[in-house]
């Protein structure tokens, strides 16, 4: 079986979510990927954005789709990557809007840790992938988990600032309670939509005047 290397703050906020029915489906279903394929992230990092940002100190949600399919790219961070790996192209258009935004240089690592660290939850929707396959591991009890974990988020904090990048992740606006969050819509990073509203939309700057009107620290991205 998949080890549920969460947190004990997070298993227990998520307890019937990982003691229902399709959670249990959905650990058979990777033990059986496992045995057959690699995939990823490493299984010590399918839960890195809950270890690293516990429910408390949650400020920023980004809502990615699937991990990076190729060998060392993910580790459980949407977006991110791990330290010498070459930026994959959403990634490359995500530091150029914030090298045009808040005149931050773009950096010589793709991990986003520090990020997370400091309050911004790197969500994807399928949280694992087999390697090479991308959308591989969809609608396997993954999306019905992290659903669940956008309501928990939306039903126990308030001032939250959703980023919601592209068609898919603003499909998840309707489990989010608007009257007491922030979203900030655009088109999605990648090359064949970036143009389209991504690059110049000046999210961080934003983000951070929100955080800020909040008395919250701003994220230092």
């Amino acid at each position: 079986m998949i080890n549920i290397l969460l947190s004990d703050s997070w298993k227990k906020l998520l307890s019937s979510e990982i003691n229902a029915p399709y959670f249990t489906d959905l650990l058979q279903f990777l033990a059986a990927e496992k045995k057959n394929h690699r995939i990823f992230p490493p299984e010590k990092e399918i839960f890195n954005a809950f270890n690293l940002t516990p429910l408390e100190k949650i400020k920023v949600v980004i809502i990615g789709q699937d991990p990076y399919h190729g060998i060392g790219q993910a580790h459980g961070l949407c977006f991110s990557v791990n330290d010498g790996i070459k930026f994959p192209p959403s990634l490359k258009n995500i530091f150029k809007e914030l090298q045009n935004d808040l005149d931050i240089p773009i950096p010589i690592s793709g991990n986003l840790t520090h990020w997370a660290e400091q309050g911004v939850f790197l969500l994807n929707n399928t949280l694992t992938v087999r390697e090479k396959t991308p959308t591989s591991h969809q609608k396997k009890g993954w999306e019905e988990f992290t659903d669940a974990v956008i309501k928990l988020i939306s039903e126990q904090k308030s001032g939250v600032v959703f980023l919601l990048w592209g068609s898919f992740a603003q499909s998840k606006e309707n489990l989010i309670d608007t009257t007491k969050h922030h979203i900030l819509k655009a088109a999605h990073p990648s090359p064949f939509s970036a143009h389209r509203g991504f690059l110049g939309c000046k999210h961080f700057s934003t983000t951070n005047k929100i955080l800020i009107e909040q008395g919250k620290t701003p994220i230092n991205f």
